[in-house]
């Protein structure tokens, strides 16, 4: 009986043996494809633009996964995403690395940039034109109305991404948020987008959406700086009305500037300077 128990054992050793080798020949190549994707003359461009240089991914073609599928988007039409991203980089990129050094988006930026061709609208009626995720993606919306003969559209897109890599910066290096937000303290208000830009100006906010939250007024503040030029951006405050409102932006504005000199040895000012030459030069 042991004999035969013993039998059984080596044989069903042997047949698991034969069975093993016969899954390793089985399995000798591979069933995922994994040759080499050919790239696009779109895709060979970002390589070398984005990829390469900085590290950025740029994400144009449509995944669940990158964008909300409760809302109504899709992705950018082919043929505009390269003169989007080229507006993009000159502006955004390339003026921060003339003042900030080479190595300055090399260091600090997202790592992802997804980009919806259609517009991202809210329940409350409101245009969501962009976002950041955790520092390492900023989604860009309405790339397939980008209007490149007109500087104002131009500089409405633009303000989504220096708006959104103001917030990555701020990641990196934390502004004094508190005594930020002691200058315009009582003034707060989650129901932003029943207030128009106007008012809010003459509460000490840049726009509307500034008076949101903390974090976003310095967000806007950035962005709405970069906007204009010296001259503009002074009309810009001399318009304001209401002297109370005039000195608090003028103090957030300083606020700002010593921020980006003490954290990144930038200069706003010529930051300033430097992005309005990049949006008179992609203008048409």
């Amino acid at each position: 009986m042991k004999m035969n128990m013993y039998k059984i054992l080596l044989l069903l050793s042997i047949t698991v043996f034969i069975s093993c080798s016969d899954d390793d020949e089985i399995n000798e190549e591979s069933i995922l494809d994994t040759t080499t994707p050919e790239l696009s003359e779109l895709d060979q461009w970002i390589r070398e633009e984005y990829v390469n240089p900085y590290n950025i991914e740029i994400i144009y073609e449509w995944s669940e996964y990158e964008f909300d599928i409760e809302r109504y988007l899709y992705p950018a039409t082919k043929e505009n995403v390269q003169p989007a991203l080229e507006v993009v980089k000159h502006i955004w990129i390339d003026s921060y690395t003339e003042v900030g050094g080479d190595n300055f988006v090399k260091n600090i930026a997202p790592r992802q940039l997804a980009l919806s061709g259609g517009f991202n609208t809210n329940p409350e009626g409101t245009i969501t034109l962009g976002f950041a995720e955790g520092g390492k993606k900023i989604v860009l919306f309405n790339v397939d109305f980008i209007d490149y003969s007109s500087r104002q559209n131009i500089q409405r897109f633009l303000n989504t991404i220096q708006h959104e890599y103001a917030h990555i910066l701020n990641q990196t290096k934390p502004f004094d948020e508190q005594a930020f937000g002691e200058i315009t303290p009582t003034s707060y208000n989650p129901n932003w987008y029943e207030v128009s830009d106007a008012a809010a100006n003459e509460d000490g906010f840049v726009t509307a959406y500034a008076s949101s939250a903390i974090t976003e007024d310095f967000a806007e503040m950035v962005a709405t700086f970069l906007k204009y030029d010296n001259q503009g951006w002074n009309d810009f405050i001399d318009n304001i009305s209401s002297s109370q409102a005039r000195e608090d932006i003028r103090t957030k504005e300083a606020m700002m500037v010593e921020y980006f000199d003490q954290a990144f040895d930038i200069d706003i000012y010529e930051l300033q300077e430097v992005v309005q030459e990049h949006t008179d030069e992609v203008v048409n």
